[in-house]
């Protein structure tokens, strides 16, 4: 009988070490996610080109949407930027994350097609990116 209390209590203790241990383990919150670019875009109805700018803090990522009016159906880079990377997260989001500690300009150019309320088409959205 004493041995069988000694080994639950033993165990007992294992098991709270080891959730202790593992919590010391657990990783650091996660860094907020970006917000939208400060934009200046002037969109073009789906099947025209567009232009347009955005600022971005050196060292930080902003997302890029795509906001021509309707519903995108597909979308990818067709310029990838110079001075930082462009990642697609879904058919109408990107993310744009200039080099760190480069301040300056970039471009890059997304390529989407998509349906909207009076034209259907592809556009190609080139986009001026200042990083400060």
């Amino acid at each position: 009988m004493t041995i069988w209390i000694f080994t639950t209590r033993l165990l007992k203790v294992a098991a709270v070490a080891l959730v202790a241990e593992a919590a010391s383990f657990m990783p650091a919150s996660a860094a907020p996610a970006p917000s939208e670019c400060s934009m200046s875009v002037t969109l073009a109805n789906w099947g025209e080109n567009s232009n347009g700018d955005i600022d971005v803090t050196s060292g930080e990522s902003c997302l890029f949407p795509i906001q021509i009016r309707g519903t995108v159906t597909e979308s990818a880079i067709s310029q990838k930027p110079a001075h930082g990377k462009l990642k697609k997260l879904d058919a109408s989001t990107f993310q744009y994350t200039p080099k760190g500690k480069y301040k300056g300009s970039d471009t890059f150019a997304v390529k989407a097609t998509g349906q909207g309320p009076t034209a259907s088409g592809t556009s190609v959205i080139t986009v001026r990116a200042t990083i400060k």
